[in-house]
């Protein structure tokens, strides 16, 4: 059995004080004087107040009350032995008379009121003769001379022993003890209730200071649902007593708008740390990874970098909160776009996504716990990851725009005849793959024209190349993230051979290469092709200078130079003689 609190075992003495400490009476208090003045009940002394109520036996009964009534109270006279016979019988015929007789309620309230009066004033004679042998018992024989006849009454005066003065002490120190540890634990009763009530006040207005806080920055505030068993017929008071906040997203799913809602914690529970309360919150956020394996074989991994947020606020609390609500919204996004995509394959499981982006090229998306986000983690920081996860968002915001316009549009005034089909909002992973892609396919084109501008410049011929891999501004790139349908990347490379010859190329996300001739436009379906190409096109430069420079020679003998393009061979001719 558990034992019972402490303040279920405290016991107040209910008894009336009747001595202060130095053992006097404690008068009893009449009135106050507007001056200031107590008036105090004056004492009786029992002597007087026994002699007033003798008097008043004799005043209001008479002097002869005792021989009024000594006849009454004494015992009947006794009969003569030889009563007669006749006699006998005749009361014996009278008996069955009697006790056949009932008395009706008439006589019975007439014996009723005969009789009370005399039982008041028998009642009232046995309390004045208890109060005066109580008196002469109390009284000392030797101080007051008896009017009484000698030896009325047998009594013997008993004096009770004092009690030793150690046993005294003792006994009023647990009496004092005992009051004073009530009276402690009283006070601490009422302390521990005043505390509370203060704490629940302050609680209180702190609730409705961060109520306030909270609508300034602009979150949403929604009626909370009325409480189980509320009354909810017609007539009822359905007013809510109580709002909830939604820091969701507006044009989100049912399911995450209603996972994205907290409320204000009791303000009845002054004790807890955290103002706000998120029922429904996974603490889960969103990494971003790239797996890249080098030319020489190793692997590099990076991850995006996630800040640790900042609790301590409202408004901090509730952006930490809606950062891992968008970010749950973006995954579910993703898994429903990675089995899709057309140029990439992907594994999808609960809590992470393997895409294969390209050919040396790994992306992850995983969503792990917000206290393992904010650790230190084995892999480095890559501007590229922080790049797609900020991007991510971006292109979230443009769905939930696109959608919000369809939306709107659905409820105009003006009807068209035929039901349009609801449109698909804009992807969010196929821009990210196709920008890696992009990247991939550049380093590769880059690589395969760097090598022959080397080789040019190793033979002694001048070359020179300028890249351009994004050729929108930065602002262009942005806005058109605001439209329906994302614009492709796009850019150039020139390669400068002798300061003469010009080779332009553009590209266009994810890997479409041109090539810009003088002679033609010509697309580039692979690295092979490009490799041909710029073959073919640095010989035709390098023949042309030749034959340039083998005019420039024979002018004297007057030769001829030309080019063979059967053959790929430049041909010059003098005086007999072919080169």
């Amino acid at each position: 059995m558990e034992e019972e609190p402490p303040w279920k075992k405290l016991k107040l003495s209910l008894e009336r004080p009747y001595k202060d400490d130095n053992g006097e009476p404690l008068p009893e208090l009449l009135d106050i004087t507007p001056d200031g003045q107590h008036i105090y009940r004056p004492r009786e002394d029992p002597t007087s107040v026994v002699g007033t109520k003798l008097r008043r036996i004799f005043a209001e009964r008479g002097h002869d009350f005792f021989d009024a009534y000594r006849g009454s109270r004494s015992l009947p006279a006794p009969q003569a032995t030889g009563a007669t016979a006749p006699d006998e019988s005749a009361a014996d015929s009278e008996k069955p008379n009697e006790s056949s007789h009932t008395m009706t309620p008439e006589e019975l309230y007439k014996m009723r009121m005969s009789l009370l009066p005399q039982l008041y004033i028998a009642f009232g004679e046995m309390c004045q003769a208890r109060d005066l042998l109580t008196l002469l018992l109390s009284s000392s024989l030797s101080s007051q001379p008896s009017s009484l006849p000698p030896a009325p009454l047998a009594a013997t005066i008993v004096d009770k022993p004092s009690p030793i003065l150690s046993v005294r002490a003792f006994d009023a120190q647990l009496t004092i003890g005992g009051k004073d540890k009530a009276l402690r634990a009283a006070a601490d009763l009422f302390k521990d209730a005043a505390e509370k009530i203060e704490d629940s006040r302050v609680a209180g207005e702190r609730y409705w200071m961060d109520a306030l806080k909270i609508r300034r920055g602009n979150w949403g505030l929604i009626p909370a649902p009325l409480p189980l068993g509320s009354a909810t017929g017609k007539g009822a008071d359905k007013t809510s007593k109580d709002f909830l906040i939604s820091y969701g997203l507006e044009e989100s799913p049912v399911v995450f708008r209603r996972r994205a809602i907290g409320h204000m914690a009791s303000a009845n529970d002054g004790s807890v740390k955290n103002p706000l309360e998120f029922p429904l919150r996974q603490k889960t956020r969103l990494r971003v990874s790239l797996a890249r394996t080098l030319p020489d074989g190793t692997r590099r991994t990076c991850h995006s970098h996630l800040a640790k947020p900042d609790d301590n606020s409202l408004d901090g609390a509730l952006r930490a909160a809606q950062a891992e609500v968008v970010e749950q919204e973006i995954f579910s996004s993703l898994i429903k776009e990675a089995s899709g995509l057309p140029t990439a394959s992907a594994e999808v499981s609960e809590r992470l996504i393997i895409i294969d982006a390209a050919q040396s090229t790994e992306l992850r998306f995983e969503l792990i716990d917000a206290d393992v986000a904010t650790q230190v983690h084995d892999g480095l920081e890559d501007p590229v990851c922080d790049l797609i996860y900020s991007a991510l968002h971006v292109l979230l915001l443009r769905a939930h725009s696109i959608s919000k316009v369809q939306r709107l549009s659905k409820t105009s005034i003006s009807r068209s005849t035929a039901a349009q089909p609801a449109a698909q909002p804009p992807p969010l992973l196929q821009p990210i793959i196709d920008v890696l892609q992009y990247q991939e396919f550049w380093e590769r084109v880059g690589d395969e024209i760097n090598r022959v501008a080397t080789a040019l410049r190793d033979a002694g011929v001048s070359a020179r190349v300028h890249y351009n891999p994004v050729a929108d501004s930065g602002e262009a790139l942005v806005a058109s993230l605001g439209h329906e349908k994302t614009n492709p990347l796009g850019g150039e490379v020139l390669l400068r051979i002798d300061d003469r010859h010009t080779l332009r190329f553009t590209t266009s996300s994810p890997s479409t290469l041109t090539a810009h001739l003088p002679q033609a436009t010509l697309p580039v379906a692979s690295i092979s092709q490009l490799t041909q190409l710029l073959v073919d096109e640095i010989s035709s430069r390098l023949l042309h200078r030749i034959c340039s420079i083998g005019t420039d020679r024979c002018e004297k003998v007057n030769g001829t130079w030309f080019v063979d393009l059967l053959s790929g061979r430049c041909v010059g001719r003098w005086e007999g003689c072919v080169l």
